[in-house]
């Protein structure tokens, strides 16, 4: 069965038709995936609830490490890897090598992340802790097979290729020292405690993982949505090597470096390669052939912009550290928080109703499509909740943040609801469309 990425591509002028020839995966692979995260997200936002007054403590408090594994691997991991396997057939121009591989990498992960999460709440790394991060292991190697057996298939190379490769290289790297630091709460077998290694950890997964893959795919499909005809490879590998190199001057720094003051070189390197990758995306914008941009896309650029608000926090809490030799716990939680809850979370909005509802589209009508007048794929949700989610969301994330600079629970409790309910209503949208029927013209 095609899939929506003949759809997506529909987007495009007719010129770039021919990119929807391949042999697309099923949706059968892809849906498990956003059903997962839908329920990981609202999830995660109801522990924020229940926990929120960890946030006004340490960061390496059970319940905080609870919510980030469960919003970082069971949300924001979770939909990538099903949009990965979604568009990898038309960022390669081939085919998924192999769709056994990608409902395994499901299962694992799917097993696995719970078993973490709930781990990390009660706060004991026995047995169904270090299961757990086994299994995301296992889930991973998969997605990492996967993907490097289908870009030798198609025998294409392209710059977005390689940005999902490396990407999962990272995060593979990112999953193991995890599993390494797991063990090590129970058993010490790495030279320091599993905190000293916890900046290197999460870096490697924000900057190696989510942030080389949103840009890998983001800077394919946000042309394709905005009908674009701008393109600079040359930039795109530029921010390639610019956030490789500033990944490995960070691993360096970590473990020979330890001063303060050198992060600024990996740092800045970063900061660079996301002013040159908002550059591609005006450049993107403003030679669009579509003026009207709709919510989603907005939110999608919104994303984009977000990006740079957590580089600033690092940079001030690496300054921080420089001037004190202490660590700003309150600048750590907010960094974590912006990241997962902010540029993640508004860039898995955007994406997941520019894509999902073409998934969901071309399952359903994809036979009748030329037998009669059949629904836009944008008719499969619900505009109107989504504007509403948007709206409650931006209050909740806003109210949220401010909540943890000035260590107010009660602003904190407030603000989560707000994100409960976008949550809930980024669920009925999601599930609206998985179980969408067919209209009869």
């Amino acid at each position: 069965m095609r899939c929506g990425c003949y759809y997506l591509e529909l987007e495009m002028e007719s010129t770039t038709r021919q990119e929807a020839l391949m042999k697309p995966t099923s949706y059968k692979v892809v849906l498990p995936f956003y059903g997962y995260a839908a329920i990981a997200f609202l999830t995660a936002t109801i522990l924020l609830f229940f926990s929120s007054e960890s946030f006004t403590q340490h960061y390496f408090h059970p319940k905080i490490l609870a919510i980030t594994h469960t919003i970082a691997l069971g949300w924001g991991t979770m939909i990538i890897l099903g949009a990965s396997h979604l568009l990898v057939p038309v960022l390669i121009q081939g085919k998924l090598y192999s769709n056994n591989l990608a409902y395994t990498s499901f299962l694992f992960a799917a097993s696995g992340i719970p078993l973490l999460a709930y781990s990390f709440y009660i706060f004991n790394m026995g047995w169904p802790a270090q299961l757990g991060a086994i299994l995301i292991n296992a889930a991973v190697i998969c997605f990492v097979i996967n993907v490097a057996l289908s870009l030798i298939q198609s025998k294409k190379e392209n710059i977005h290729a390689a940005f999902i490769f490396t990407a999962a290289l990272w995060l593979l790297l990112t999953t193991l020292l995890g599993l390494l630091l797991v063990c090590n709460l129970v058993d010490p077998i790495l030279p320091n405690d599993s905190i000293y290694y916890l900046p290197l950890h999460s870096n490697l997964g924000i900057m190696g993982w989510f942030l080389m893959l949103v840009i890998g795919v983001g800077s394919r499909l946000i042309p394709m949505f905005l009908i674009s005809k701008y393109s600079n490879t040359t930039l795109l590998w530029i921010i390639y090597t610019l956030i490789n190199v500033s990944l490995f001057a960070f691993f360096l720094c970590f473990l020979y470096f330890p001063s303060s003051s050198f992060y600024f070189i990996p740092v800045t390197g970063i900061f660079l390669a996301l002013l040159l990758f908002l550059y591609y995306n005006f450049q993107c914008f403003k030679s669009r052939i579509r003026k009207k941009v709709d919510a989603q896309l907005k939110f999608s650029l919104l994303s984009v912009l977000l990006m740079i608000i957590p580089i600033v926090i690092l940079a001030l809490l690496i300054l921080w550290h420089s001037l004190s030799n202490t660590t700003n716990t309150m600048f750590v939680m907010l960094y974590g928080f912006v990241v997962f809850f902010g540029w993640i979370t508004v860039m898995i909005f955007g994406m997941t109703f520019k894509t999902l509802p073409f998934i969901i589209w071309d399952r359903v009508y994809h036979v009748q499509s030329g037998l009669g007048i059949t629904p836009n794929p944008k008719a499969l949700f619900n505009s109107s909740i989504f504007s509403l989610m948007a709206i409650v969301y931006l209050v909740g994330f806003v109210g949220f943040g401010i909540g943890i600079h000035f260590g107010a629970n009660a602003i904190l409790k407030g603000a989560s609801l707000f994100l409960i309910l976008s949550a809930l209503l980024y669920n009925w949208n999601v599930f609206k469309i998985i179980f969408h029927k067919p209209i009869k013209p």
